[in-house]
């Protein structure tokens, strides 16, 4: 780990560009998009939104995408819909946030790659091949049985390279995200994750798995989910024991924050959604997570810790940038 003496932390986080590389507005198309503005008061220049997953078709994925974007490009002056790395810059330079969406699972496709295209001409700049259970891409997280990427898969992920959009292995199955590297010619994200070395949950993963995707080139994403950085416990401490453990392991350049977090209750998605989620999703009478005013704090946690600014600032938003320049079109 890099330690070095450097400018306080308030300094730190305002030279980084702070990158988010996963939140949760509620799905719908009427959603109040101007939620996403707690990110930039808190020092973010970037922000991936989810624009739908596994209970999403085709028709529901166009609408939200359709809704979200309307209300963003209404707001200029706060607002850039991010379609190269030079507007996440221009964002940072002139005080708005930048934005782009994410897909998580691939039953948006409708089962075609042609979408692939699409969706990244409408913003969409990551994509995950499975969310915890199998579909036709591959296998998930939760799944009693591991069957690993599919052909359909292995289609999509090759598509994905070629239109620039970023390959994330978050929510996929052991077997499967291990298939997706290997598969990648561009690098590959965990966009949002933590360590299972840390705590034992099956959504997170292994060292191995983190291993793989640094050896991509990619970034492992640590989350702000109580859940999976403990026993529901969503405090900063939680969330530097897995920064730290990813760090020692991969490196800080392979290491960045997709916090997660979910503006909407994410208590009634699982209500919704019963058969996506584990019975052990539901113990606690809320699920905790890492708000975006924290980040602050995160920047502050990491310096006390002694990480030189180079590792803050990658960990913070520049090792995201860099897969970003790498791969997006």
């Amino acid at each position: 780990m890099t330690r070095t003496t450097q400018p306080d932390s308030a300094t730190l986080h305002a030279q980084a560009l702070v990158w988010e590389q996963h939140c949760c507005l509620p799905l719908d198309p009427d959603t109040d998009v101007d939620e996403l503005w707690r990110y930039a008061e808190s020092g973010a220049s970037f922000v991936s939104v989810n624009a739908g997953y596994a209970p999403h078709d085709i028709a529901d994925t166009i609408r939200v995408l359709s809704g979200f974007r309307r209300q963003l490009l209404a707001e200029p002056d706060r607002y850039v819909l991010a379609r190269t790395t030079e507007d996440v810059r221009t964002a940072k330079a002139t005080g708005r946030l930048a934005v782009a969406f994410d897909l998580e699972d691939t039953r948006p496709l409708g089962g075609s790659v042609d979408l692939v295209q699409t969706y990244y001409d409408l913003g969409v700049r990551t994509m995950l091949l499975t969310y915890n259970q199998r579909n036709a891409a591959g296998s998930g997280c939760h799944d009693e049985t591991d069957g690993g990427v599919t052909e359909f898969g292995r289609e999509v992920v090759a598509e994905m390279n070629r239109v620039g959009m970023v390959v994330d292995a978050a929510h996929c199955s052991y077997r499967t995200s291990m298939d997706v590297f290997a598969a990648s010619s561009a690098p590959v994200v965990l966009s949002h994750t933590a360590a299972r070395a840390v705590h034992d949950h099956e959504r997170n993963v292994w060292d191995d798995q983190m291993l793989a995707c640094a050896a991509t080139g990619g970034v492992v994403g640590i989350d702000g989910v109580g859940i999976f950085l403990g026993d529901n416990d969503a405090s900063t401490e939680a969330l530097v024991r897995h920064l730290d453990h990813a760090v020692e392991l991969v490196g800080w350049e392979h290491v960045g924050l997709g916090l997660d977090f979910c503006f909407g209750s994410a208590d009634a998605e699982l209500a919704e959604n019963p058969d996506l989620f584990p019975s052990s999703y539901a113990q606690w009478d809320r699920m905790e997570f890492i708000e975006p005013e924290r980040l602050p704090a995160i920047t502050a946690a990491l310096a006390g810790r002694g990480y030189a600014p180079e590792a803050v600032h990658g960990i913070l938003g520049g090792n995201f940038l860099r897969v970003a320049e790498n791969v997006w079109r």
